[in-house]
């Protein structure tokens, strides 16, 4: 449910089930606000590949499909950045256990590239234990100055 205070800044606060659906809806969720916000085309489409990457991130690793678990999706838009928090209710996961995609062993493997390209779309990204249990996402696209 969106709600705006004193510092102009809107949030949207959902709960998804654990499904490839819920990939779908939480990319129409941010991209909703990614548009409110200003960002254009390309930084639209680079918002969303990250969204979907970490939304299959938690639904097919961190909660494994469970219907018993949720995953957690805040969308916080201000007049100057876009910040999207994913959050899972698996087992975590440690960053430091994922093989380097860019490593000659590795790259033709057909996983492990996600982070890179979530790095490489978002200005902001961070991965930490979530409160209660699972994995949390934090992603932030700063909307350029004009």
């Amino acid at each position: 449910m969106p709600w705006r205070d004193n510092s102009e800044m809107e949030k949207t606060q959902t709960t998804l089930e654990s499904s490839l659906q819920s990939v779908d809806e939480a990319e129409v969720i941010v991209m909703r606000e990614a548009d409110k916000a200003g960002f254009d085309d390309d930084e639209q489409h680079q918002i969303g590949m990250a969204v979907r990457e970490c939304m299959v991130n938690a639904v097919v690793h961190g909660n494994r499909y469970s219907k018993k678990k949720k995953v957690h999706l805040d969308v916080e838009r201000s007049n100057d950045s876009l910040t999207v928090i994913i959050g899972d209710e698996g087992e975590g996961f440690d960053l430091s256990s994922l093989p380097d995609p860019l490593s000659p062993e590795n790259l033709m493997r057909q996983s492990g590239r996600g982070i890179l390209l979530v790095r490489a779309f978002m200005d902001e990204f961070d991965l930490h234990p979530r409160q209660g249990g699972g994995t949390e996402v934090r992603l932030v696209k700063n909307l350029a100055k004009s």
